[in-house]
């Protein structure tokens, strides 16, 4: 799996209520066109990792992840292109794949990309999620700093 910096949505970022990613990506002007193919030619796909564990004072609650597309960074009046099962707020734990490697849904994506947690109340009191946009096979295989994976 390929990482780029500017397709990382969200570097462990810590959500209290709605909100979007921190990175909002820019697929960049287009000329005669207002939307383009995201991913054409190559398949791309979005993961989503909890990275500290929710916590929220309020009883059961659910949240929810989406991948939007808008003209404007703010996401403002976005299209919804992939929307995540609704994940009660206990099973929000560090280490969780909310997505993992979800292949993103063929359709035309505006400029701005970027991911939406929307949970039923806003009363987290911590938690933190790294989102990405990936190319390529998804491996968990984590390596010490300085390991030869002989590749």
């Amino acid at each position: 799996m390929l990482l780029d910096k500017l397709c990382q949505l969200d570097n462990a970022h810590a959500y209290t209520a709605a909100a979007i990613s921190t990175n909002v990506m820019d697929l960049g002007p287009v000329t005669l066109n207002t939307t383009r193919d995201l991913g054409a030619g190559e398949p791309l796909y979005l993961s989503i990792l909890i990275t500290t564990t929710v916590a929220a004072t309020g009883g059961a609650s659910t949240t929810v992840f989406t991948l939007e597309s808008d003209d404007n960074t703010s996401l403002s009046s976005a299209t919804t292109h992939w929307t995540g099962q609704s994940i009660a707020k206990a099973t929000l734990v560090a280490g969780y794949w909310y997505a993992k490697a979800v292949p993103l849904p063929a359709g035309d994506y505006q400029r701005y990309v970027g991911i939406r947690m929307t949970p039923t109340t806003n009363d987290w009191t911590s938690g933190a999620v790294s989102a990405w946009i990936h190319a390529g096979r998804f491996d968990t295989t984590v390596y010490a700093s300085g390991v030869s994976n002989n590749v």
